[in-house]
């Protein structure tokens, strides 16, 4: 393996060279020179076609060349091309081309001019186009002919034996349109000797020319550190792991040379990491940054590999060995002025505190974060101070969660996310989008806007899918399919949940989030099923993942919670739901958790004969979520508290309470909320009926008719949401107070045909547990 020079990377200097001599016209220029730039700069994720200018075949050549006309009529500059690529007929041309055709293309410096001119030496004709020593192209030439001259014999035998086998696809067509052509297919040496390609000597020196091996000369040292480098910057930037094909091609490349890049061993701790290989992660992490202290004169690895350490570490779930990792990472940071690093440190410190509040309490006691609004305080004029705008920007939208979790102004949590927004888009950064997006929707989600959430939602799988992180991408997805879940629309949520690609899945972490996510969806189904064999199955296996997210581990608990309220079994809902107050730390309280749980607990003391306890925990909530303007949380606690008054049979003020936020929750999209106003409605005007009935006159009998009729529209209303959720006990609690309703206006046919289907309800009900 040479260190640059290639086969493709001689056929780039023939084209440079047919360049140079004028022979592209000014129509195919731009098309050459494109095709030309673009294997020699960095591989860019964004440029779908750098696969094929990063190495070139002579078909891709071809296909580049072959369209278009040369300075010489009927003659393409694939003809002309192949005239220089032919004219290289031995070692010796090739020794000729690099080492001295190929600096002529180059203008003259300064001092070659000046000593030209002192030792009389006239100017040379200016036949040709000079290429400028710093232009692209210039220094391509440069680095080729320096490279050239730096080949050992042994090298250049190999070189000019892969330029041979490179170029061979094409003699059919050369010989074809150049007569004589038949006799240098390999090499000219051959022709003079009078031998052909299976000959006893050529066998030795070119090997089956013509078996069509796949050889790894074609590669050089720095083609195969730049598709390291590539690798490593899709593992970093994405978050996945390395293509089967690209780790078969890396395995060829890296066992036809002697020295590994170093580079590799970070790229295969990346890989390990990913797939939950700790052992095989660590090895590589190590291996990585002891040959990088060795080659590194400044050591300023050191403290980026405690951080790597650390992150690890976190991950196998040694938090001790963690911080102790990036404790002496920003204590060496701080001591070299290292400010990459330290914010970077104290940004992995800040998530993970907010991850692991336990485990922080030695660090919060010691100072060294502050609070949380000082450290994201500091990480933001830090990262200012370095032009670190990912950081930046990641930083604002940690204040704005920050924000949202503690239920401070509406109008500051916007101001984070615009000025996030500003950030992203001025620089150019479109890596946070699924971040902000994601949490963009929890915002309008919590505020009651449901068609935002799932506006963003949609924005970003029809926009921003390709080239974001897959971590991104498995959430933003799992939010767009809970809004269909709230929805009752299952199969839609189910279909674009497993057509994640597996690609995105790959990663240990990635497919176990996934998994997580599946039973979640299949949890709240199949409790609206009223399955309880499934539920308690699902249950036991979610509890088992193990799951680091605690917002998602929380909302485990509240549909436990809920399966265990509709079981009847309140004792024990109540002992979960103050299991689940107490595991709410400082570093991890979320305001709209806490209504969350004050709701629970008063539904379960309004249903178990408690309601004065239940109507305090009702406002309570109620209070908090208007207050923070949780809007969505807040209708939540208003059905709460009417549930509580019905409790207290006050019909009227729940009949009231409920109608005036009717309008607010149709627009949050969520059938199961709906459902049950529509059922307090139903049961707030039977009950103002019921009062009315011992009441005699006309008036009476009309207003308490005029009860009965909305009660049996809302039956219908909420019946038909609880259809949508395929919730069976919201269906048959309809259906027999339909048949209640109907046997109390004196319609015995409706109301046995009522019965009748509250009968076949609960056999399917019985059927599915």
């Amino acid at each position: 393996m040479t260190r640059y020079l290639t086969p493709w990377r001689i056929s780039l200097l023939c084209l440079v060279t047919l360049y140079s001599e004028g022979s592209v016209p000014q129509s195919s220029a731009i098309h050459v020179l494109s095709f030309l730039t673009a294997g020699l700069f960095p591989l860019d994720a964004a440029d779908k076609q750098w696969e094929e200018h990063y190495m070139p075949t002579i078909a891709e050549l071809e296909e580049c060349l072959s369209g278009h006309d040369s300075d010489v009529p009927g003659r393409t500059l694939w003809d002309k091309f192949l005239g220089k690529l032919w004219a290289i007929d031995s070692l010796d041309a090739l020794e000729t081309f690099c080492g001295e055709e190929i600096p002529s293309l180059l203008a003259k410096s300064r001092e070659e001019l000046i000593h030209d001119r002192d030792h009389g030496i006239a100017p040379e004709p200016e036949n040709r186009m000079r290429l400028s020593r710093s232009s692209p192209l210039g220094a391509f030439v440069r680095r080729a002919h320096m490279e050239y001259t730096k080949l050992q014999f042994y090298d250049s035998v190999k070189l000019w034996s892969g330029f041979v086998k490179y170029r061979l696809p094409t003699y059919s067509y050369w010989s074809r349109r150049h007569r004589g052509a038949d006799e240098t297919a390999i090499d000219a040496n051959l022709r003079d000797l009078g031998l052909d390609s299976t000959s006893h000597l050529s066998q030795v020196v070119y090997g089956n020319i013509e078996g069509g091996e796949d050889e790894t000369e074609e590669i050089s040292t720095r083609d195969s550190e730049r598709l390291i480098e590539f690798q490593v910057g899709e593992l970093q930037r994405m978050g996945g792991r390395v293509p089967d094909e690209m780790r078969d091609q890396l395995r060829r490349i890296m066992n036809s040379e002697s020295s590994v890049p170093v580079l590799m061993y970070y790229l295969e701790y990346l890989d390990a990491w990913r797939a939950g290989d700790y052992t095989s992660a660590f090895d590589n992490l190590h291996r990585y940054f002891d040959y990088t202290m060795h080659t590194n004169l400044d050591r300023s690895a050191y403290q980026f590999a405690l951080l790597n350490l650390a992150i690890i570490q976190a991950d196998f779930e040694c938090f001790n060995e963690a911080i102790s990792a990036v404790q002496e990472a920003v204590a060496i940071a701080r001591e070299s002025h290292d400010m990459s690093c330290l914010n970077f440190c104290m940004s992995w410190l800040y998530h993970f505190g907010k991850a692991f509040p336990e485990q922080m309490r030695e660090v919060q006691n010691s100072g060294m974060l502050g609070n949380e609004k000082e450290g994201l305080a500091f990480l933001k004029a830090k990262s200012k101070e370095t032009d670190m705008w990912s950081l930046l920007s990641t930083t604002l939208l940690s204040e704005a969660k920050l924000e949202m979790q503690q239920g401070d102004s509406l109008a500051s949590i916007v101001e984070s996310f615009v000025r996030a927004s500003h950030v992203n888009v001025t620089k150019g950064l479109a890596t946070p989008a699924g971040a902000y997006m994601l949490l963009h929707a929890s915002m309008y989600a919590r505020i009651g806007a449901t068609h935002l959430s799932w506006l963003d939602t949609e924005v970003f799988r029809e926009c921003y899918a390709e080239g974001q992180p897959h971590d991104d991408f498995v959430k933003i997805t799992f939010r767009n399919c809970q809004i269909l879940v709230q929805k009752g629309n299952y199969k839609e949520a189910f279909s674009r949940l497993n057509k994640i690609e597996p690609e995105k899945l790959r990663a240990f972490k990635y497919n176990n989030a996934w998994t997580y996510y599946s039973g979640l969806l299949q949890l709240r189904r199949q409790i609206c099923r009223d399955d309880k064999v499934a539920v308690e199955h699902i249950i036991s296996q979610l509890q088992a993942v193990q799951l680091l997210d605690f917002d998602l581990r929380l909302l485990l608990a509240f549909y436990t919670i809920e399966f265990t309220i509709r079981q009847g079994d309140y004792g024990r809902a109540l002992r979960m739901v103050e299991q689940a107050a107490h595991s709410m730390q400082p570093e991890n309280f979320d305001i709209h958790s806490q209504v969350k749980l004050l709701c629970l607990k008063a539904q379960i003391l309004g249903k178990s004969g408690q309601p004065q306890r239940g109507f305090s925990l009702a406002m309570r909530a109620a209070n908090i979520a208007h207050r923070a303007k949780l809007l969505a949380d807040l209708w939540e606690a208003v059905c709460t508290l009417a549930m509580v008054l019905l409790s207290l049979r006050e019909f009227e003020a729940t009949g009231e309470l409920v109608e005036s936020i009717m309008p607010q929750t149709l627009e949050t999209e969520d059938c199961a909320l709906i459902a049950q106003a529509y059922s307090l409605l139903v049961d707030a005007n039977m009950g103002m009926a019921g009062e009315l009935w011992r009441l005699q006159g006309s008036d009476s009998k009309s207003t308490r008719k005029e009860y009965i009729n909305r009660a049996l529209g809302y039956i219908d209303s909420a019946y038909d949401h609880y259809e949508e959720l395929e919730d069976i006990k919201g269906q048959t609690e309809m259906m027999a107070k339909k048949a209640t309703v109907m046997h109390l206006t004196g319609d015995s046919v409706l109301a046995n045909d009522y019965a009748a289907k509250y009968l076949d309800l609960r056999r399917r009900r019985g059927a599915e547990t």
